[in-house]
Order: C-alpha cells, then structure tokens, then sequence
C-alpha cells in the first residue's frame, strides 16, 4: 500500500511503462533487422544475429537509445523508420486515468525516460500524453541513463523532490535498482511492459500489472 497522501512527486518511465513495449520490441527486433539485411544483402537471421551483439555491447549507456547513433552505426534511417509505425504506439490500459487522478490530487508528475528526444517528440504527438506533466526529463538532457547514479543527482537537482515522498515506476529492474540506491523509497515494477508477452516475474520490487489498481488505491485511500 502507497500512502498517497504522503506522496508528493511521482516519477513515470515512459517505453514500457506507460506506453506497450510491443511497439519498440516490434521496431528493434523485426523491423530494424528485416531493413538491415535488405541494406546488407544477408538473412534476416544473420541480421538479428549481428544486431543482438550490437545492442548487447551499448546496454545500459546513452547510445542504447540514441537514434542518431544507431541510425550511424547501422546506415539506416531510425527516426523515419520510427515514423513508418507510428500508428503501432499505443498507452496502457487506464494510464490516462492514473495521469488524471494525480493531477486532482495535486502531485508533482514528471516523465523520467532513457528514450531520445526525437523518440519522446513522436511518442508525445501520438499519445497525447504530455499534458499530464510538469516535465519530461530524458538520460541525454541529464548526460547519463538512469541506470546511473549520476542521472538521479541531477534530477533531484531539477525537479527538487524528496526521496521519501517520491514514486517511481519502471519496466527495468536494473533502473529500480539504481533509483533504489539513490534512496528513493516506493518503487514499482511495471510487470507487462509488453502486452503481448508474459508478465515479469519479480520479488525485489513491488509490481504493477494494470495502472487500474493505482487508481483503485488511489481512490480508496481519498475516501478514508
């Protein structure tokens, strides 16, 4: 249970989070290796095999989701594949529910996400999602990922929140861990980050499987 009335920031990844991971997954994983093994006159097969090693070597840093740089390394124009499929971003069920609840009860909502600007610039237009925020702050605005103890300085810096009356929810484990360091208290797990697979199985972190429950909490603890 979240005290709620307690909680005075609330901080949102945004790919997988609030937005369904089938859409990235879908890009990364067949869209980007079927154009790479047109480009390179090889099987898709051996397309995925040399993007998976690629990705692998750039987990965790700010090229992993810089576009410009994989649009480089791989000769391939990213930002307008990403536009091709546009139509395939979708938001989670009741996510704009759970937005609008914190916004009546008057908490500080910021969008702390991995993905580039140019990626965050296509989400929010298709979304509608933005408004919601008092922010949104991205690992290339702060210099480092959130995997990374230097991304939460800087942010408490910018937004000023206390760790105590702060929550965060991610889809990664690894940046739970790193905000979980830092000394923010309530930390959730989004479970099904992807809606067409199955959920993560997880104890070190509280989870979330439908932003329905927050909002049940929510409304639950206003009436008490």
């Amino acid at each position: 249970m979240i005290p709620f009335s307690q909680i005075t920031h609330v901080l949102l990844d945004m790919d997988g989070t609030l937005l369904d991971k089938y859409f990235d997954d879908y890009f990364w994983e067949h869209l980007v290796p079927e154009k790479y093994s047109e480009k390179h006159d090889i099987t898709f097969g051996k397309a995925k095999e040399l993007l998976s090693a690629k990705y692998k070597a750039h987990e965790g840093t700010l090229n992993w989701t810089d576009i410009d740089f994989w649009s480089k390394e791989l000769k391939l124009d990213i930002p307008a594949l990403k536009e091709q499929i546009k139509h395939m971003i979708e938001v989670h069920p009741h996510v704009k529910d759970f937005l609008i609840q914190l916004k009546m009860n008057n908490k500080k909502v910021f969008m702390v996400t991995n993905a580039h600007y140019k990626v965050l610039e296509i989400k929010l237009r298709e979304t509608s999602i933005g408004e919601y925020f008092d922010k949104c702050i991205t690992s290339f605005e702060m210099g480092h990922p959130k995997e990374q103890q230097e991304f939460w300085h800087k942010a408490q810096t910018l937004i000023n929140f206390e760790k105590e009356r702060t929550m965060f929810i991610d889809d990664t484990v690894n940046v739970l861990r790193a905000a979980k360091q830092y000394g923010i208290k309530n930390l959730f797990l989004k479970n099904r980050p992807n809606s067409k697979r199955e959920p993560l199985v997880h104890s070190e972190f509280q989870t979330v499987d439908d932003f329905n429950e927050l909002c049940k909490m929510i409304s639950d603890q206003h009436k008490l």
